[in-house]
């Protein structure tokens, strides 16, 4: 499949009513000419009626646009002007009222021209009365079609037990049919380990499971909890590989359910469990020797990452390590960003990203000793455009499990966060950690250990 994508026609092949006249369509020409006279590339935007224009600066207007987008609702243009609502352009994509027909991941990058508009007190006037006729031109065509609307999640306002399981379950219990299209075939839900940029998304993750799991240093017979286990495959990883007796935790109750028949068929029900419960429930004292949390933290909340590392140093014996796996942020705090404000609307309604410094702070806070930091941003760049190439790649079967609009978010979301991760605006880190005053002797002097002979 190209990447005109047929979510273009499949979404959006109706009959469209003939109620737009001429005028709003050379109305909505004239405002897009002024929203992208100062574009720094060639940009071709084709209207409703089928009408395509150029934009860009008089430079740049000649040179090949990379990509096309395709207005299929005047409402579109009055939103780009009036911009009452920031997320207000990615619902119309999710609705199917605009389209990207080329590079799409080039077209992400229309999101920095759109926030840095400023126009003069005249194109100010004529753009707000120009988008509010426009508005009111659409309103017979609109009604005339039924927009796919997406679901939104549920709003987070303490990240309460209640309100992270409610979370959890709009992410994870979306279809694990729909997952298994686009992740490896263990379901591996977090960034893997590419030992080299060619690398297969599946070795990539069989490396990751490995990688960690040498971290920790686990040795056959001991305890091992993994905190947010999702879908199983580092709790099986551990106790295939390392021995170990493994449990893992989890909210959703459809990974929950899926973790249980693998364990079952892999014959592993004697030393691998998992169970639906929140890790603050999790009872005990000194329970496990090693304890791994992976892609689970963002969605603690910044005022509970006391708690968080707290509840993992009470479970951990004193001669334990702890490896913690997550996503962080330039900016310190629970900043509230365009990009921010869409993941929590769509995608991860409890998500909160902190930096990495002041994450190791509330960590060495909690009684723990930082041995080991490595950022694996690169990694997750590559592991998201993996994702993203296989979910486009068999888009036909992922509208059997999941609607258009959803499809769309996954597409939008995780090519987004790629970028995001190529430039450096979030990162991802492995922090290994320790028990405060746990004997030297216990820890290696080198890292040595994490790279002879790695399972690929």
């Amino acid at each position: 499949m190209n990447d005109t994508h047929r979510s273009a026609s499949q979404a959006t092949n109706r009959t469209e009513p003939h109620a737009v006249t001429d005028a709003s369509v050379d109305l909505a020409a004239r405002l897009l000419r002024r929203l992208f006279r100062r574009l720094a590339e060639p940009l071709s935007l084709r209207l409703w009626n089928g009408m395509t224009l150029r934009v860009g600066r008089p430079a740049v207007e000649r040179k090949e646009p990379r990509y096309t987008l395709v207005f299929r609702d005047p409402r579109v243009v009055s939103e780009l002007v009036l911009g009452r609502d920031p997320l207000g352009i990615a619902d119309a994509y999710f609705r199917g009222d605009i389209d990207i027909e080329g590079d799409f991941r080039a077209a992400l990058g229309l999101r920095h021209h759109l926030a840095a508009i400023r126009l003069g007190l005249v194109d100010r006037l004529f753009a707000l009365f120009g988008a509010l006729r426009l508005r009111a031109s659409g309103a017979e065509a609109r009604a005339a079609r039924s927009a796919t609307r997406v679901q939104r999640g549920p709003a987070i306002k303490r990240h309460s037990k209640a309100e992270n399981r409610d979370a959890i379950r709009f992410h994870y219990d979306l279809s694990n049919d729909f997952y298994a299209l686009w992740l490896d075939s263990q379901l591996v839900y977090s960034c893997g380990y590419f030992e080299s940029v060619d690398a297969s998304l599946e070795s990539a993750q069989r490396a990751k499971l490995e990688h960690i799991c040498r971290k920790l240093r686990l040795q056959p017979g001991e305890r091992f909890l993994d905190i947010g286990c999702g879908w199983g495959a580092l709790i099986l990883h551990a106790a295939q590989a390392h021995g170990v007796s493994a449990h893992g935790v989890t909210l959703s109750q459809r990974q929950y359910e899926f973790a249980q028949r693998r364990i079952l068929e892999a014959g592993l029900q004697h030393r691998v469990s998992v169970e639906l419960r929140d890790y603050r429930d999790l009872d005990g004292d000194s329970c496990f020797d090693k304890i791994a949390s992976v892609g689970m933290f963002e969605h603690v909340g910044l005022d509970n990452l006391p708690v968080y590392f707290s509840s993992v140093e009470r479970l951990l014996k004193p001669a334990g390590l702890f490896l913690n796996h997550g996503i962080t942020h330039e900016a310190h705090g629970a900043n509230e960003s365009l990009s921010t404000g869409f993941i929590n609307r769509y995608v991860f309604p409890d998500g909160q990203l902190d930096t990495i410094g002041h994450v190791q702070s509330v960590m060495e806070d909690a009684q723990f000793e930082v041995l080991d930091v490595e950022g694996l941003r690169r990694h997750y760049a590559l592991t998201l455009s993996a994702w993203v190439n296989r979910l486009e790649r068999r888009h036909e079967e992922a509208l059997k499990h999941v609607n258009e609009a959803t499809y769309r978010v996954w597409r939008l979301y995780m090519s987004a966060c790629a970028l995001e991760f190529d430039s450096g605006g979030i990162g991802i880190y492995q922090i290994l950690a320790a028990k405060r005053g746990t004997p030297s002797t216990a820890l290696p002097l080198t890292r040595r250990h994490l790279y002879a002979g790695v399972q690929t």
